[in-house]
């Protein structure tokens, strides 16, 4: 997957004492192997969920089962452009930012103003007994895009189970009793099946599925990842990213943390920015057992601070869900590529409505039951002041009148020039000024897309301390030691 990071220069205005960053970088879902991703956009009652999962297996026999609350009709589901997770990726992901000291003695400058969670079935074709015979009824049935759509009801786990095996689907052992109890709960079934003769392709010949969509209603704001654990292999990674008109949200039947922010850490982390987030990931996760919910950013949805890219527009809204939730048209079935539509209360590139990013990894041992999101309080974290004048506080989340909360990381490169002046003014940061006093030219983290969980040390690459992860802190250059 091509790497979605990029380095920017960020010479627009902004508010003052806020920035955060002058070069950054953004990790892409090629960070997290095997990551299935879902977009949970809903206002009121109703819900449009988009699903990408990295289905590895013959194109032919993919077939995916997802519990729905209610019979989709073909209107409620369509598929999306392969890459519209790219963006809402790139945009919350884990951020890597530099600043340069000034010179002390230099005059301070004015302030500036500044597996989807389903069941991955394979399939050998049609055919089978009557559903009746099983208790099984089909819904509805359809196609959109290169998928066949089948919507079921089961009135007992078993019946269901064998009407799936008697129409060719090889499905996992102890798939019966996975789909208990989702049947005494009265849920429908979303069976998805790829038609080969209508699969894309990229340049280099892989098939590339077409993420999907669907709205519903439904008091609860529920993701089922129960069904997705018949087909692990190890443990699998899952971000959600929900957008709300005005809150964040959180699970509210396990645990929550917020992933440690504002840390500085060594310049040779820009090398191998992907190898230190996975670690910092995982001890986070382990100081829970493994069994919490890792939140990695909540902001506006039209803005942020760095950039890895472009805050979200009408028509990313639009895409994910925005056609249904405003009471407009829906998308219609050929319109893949995202339309232009006007800008109003709900969208525009000052949104209000909010981004947040949960990411967790898990098994069978850690995550039994399904995710149940509920609204949270807004939050702030991942934050700084323009001028260095306020250091950040690392680790710090504290509640706010709005979301700006992010995974940020800090390469700072003190000053080692000459010291020509009898009172230097140390602390005063910014971006490089051409040649910077380290003899670098600015540059991101790069080879995220690759990254792979690996030891690391992270005791030996971090300076700010952090208690609660039991890293001390290394010790930064003293003013006396920056003097030459």
């Amino acid at each position: 997957m091509r790497l979605l990071g990029a380095l920017l220069a960020l010479a627009a205005p902004l508010p003052a004492l806020a920035f955060c960053g002058f070069f950054v970088s953004g990790a892409d879902s090629g960070l997290y192997n095997d990551a299935s991703q879902v977009v949970l956009m809903r206002k009121g009652t109703r819900t449009v969920m988009s699903m990408s999962n990295n289905y590895k297996g013959p194109t032919e026999d993919f077939a995916m089962v997802v519990p729905v609350p209610v019979v989709l009709q073909k209107a409620q589901v369509k598929t999306l452009p392969a890459d519209v997770f790219d963006k809402i990726d790139a945009l919350s992901a884990p951020r890597l930012v530099e600043y340069w000291e000034r010179d002390p003695c230099q005059p301070p400058m004015p302030q500036k103003s500044m597996a989807v969670p389903g069941m991955v079935l394979r399939s050998a074709g049609g055919g089978g007994m009557a559903d009746k015979d099983f208790g099984v009824k089909v819904e509805a049935r359809f196609s959109v895009g290169e998928y066949t759509i089948v919507i079921l009801s089961a009135k007992e786990a078993t019946g269901l189970d064998r009407w799936l095996r008697a129409n060719q689907y090889k499905i996992p052992a102890g798939a019966d009793a996975a789909l208990a109890p989702y049947i005494q709960e009265g849920m429908k079934f979303f069976v998805a099946k790829v038609d080969i003769e209508k699969v894309k392709r990229d340049a280099e010949g892989t098939v590339v599925l077409s993420p999907l969509r669907f709205d519903f209603e439904s008091p609860d704001l529920r993701l089922p990842v129960r069904l997705g654990l018949l087909n692990a292999n190890g443990k699998q990674d899952l971000i959600v990213y929900t957008l709300h008109p005005s809150s964040r949200f959180e699970v509210a039947n396990y645990p929550n943390v917020f992933i440690p922010t504002n840390i500085e850490v060594l310049d040779e982390v820009r090398e191998r920015f992907g190898s230190f987030y996975t670690a910092l990931f995982d001890k986070t996760l382990a100081l829970s057992d493994g069994k919490a919910i890792v939140t990695e950013y909540s902001w506006q949805a039209g803005s942020c601070d760095p950039c890895p890219v472009p805050p979200l527009q009408d028509n990313d809204l639009f895409t994910l869900g925005g056609d249904v939730l405003i009471g407009g048209s829906r998308l219609s079935d050929k319109a893949l590529q995202p339309q232009p539509r006007p800008s109003g209360p709900f969208f525009g590139s000052g949104s209000s409505w909010v981004l947040t990013r949960m990411h967790t990894r898990y098994s069978k041992d850690t995550l039994s039951e399904d995710l149940v999101f509920k609204p949270a309080e807004p939050v702030v974290g991942g934050r700084a002041r323009w001028d260095g004048t306020s250091m950040e506080n690392p680790g710090e989340v504290k509640p706010d009148g709005q979301n700006n909360f992010q995974g940020r990381y800090i390469i700072r490169h003190y000053w080692e020039g000459p010291v020509a002046c009898d009172n230097p003014q140390w602390d005063i940061w910014g971006g490089p000024d051409g040649e910077s006093s380290t003899g670098k030219k600015a540059s991101a983290a790069t080879g995220l897309g690759s990254a792979k969980r690996t030891p690391m040390a992270l005791e030996k690459i971090v300076r700010s301390k952090l208690d609660s992860h039991g890293l001390p802190g290394l010790p930064k250059p003293g003013q006396g030691e920056r003097k030459q």
